[in-house]
């Protein structure tokens, strides 16, 4: 059964680790697939955090658009799939890394994750996409 709009937002707003799907410009290759935290809250824009050189983020540049999938398997198979445009990149900041982390992990580990990603990960940025189509189900308990 598709999922009601208020549903799948709030699926949408649990933190899950998303399946971010972009199309690449270099011929025969599939679309880019990859693992990847993400920030949403319920009627609002979603956000990524990415090395702007990394593939990922040049192949989001280059499409201008990207796709999250987030899935569970319990209590029922659920998951929802959202599409949309780009709407912005901006630097990404100490802040927004602080949130993030957050996000995903336990209280005591965020500060000394923040200080390893800063330091290893290079420069980011946050990407903002607008969800503009969604897929979505609950297929029960199996």
């Amino acid at each position: 059964m598709a999922l009601t709009r208020e549903e799948r937002e709030q699926f949408l707003a649990e933190p899950h680790v998303a399946a971010l799907a972009v199309n690449v410009a270099e011929r025969d290759r599939s679309p880019l697939t990859v693992p990847i935290w993400y920030q949403y809250r319920p009627g609002g824009d979603i956000w990524i955090m990415t090395g702007p050189n990394s593939r990922k983020g040049k192949s989001i540049a280059e499409a201008g658009r990207f796709c999250l999938m987030v899935d569970r398997v319990s209590p029922t198979v659920r998951y929802v799939s959202v599409e949309g445009p780009v709407i912005s990149t901006v630097p990404a900041t100490r802040e927004r890394l602080v949130e993030m982390s957050s996000r995903y992990l336990s209280a005591e580990k965020v500060d000394g994750y923040v200080d390893f990603a800063l330091k290893e990960h290079g420069e980011q940025v946050i990407i903002h996409m607008r969800p503009q189509r969604w897929l979505s189900s609950d297929l029960g308990e199996f």
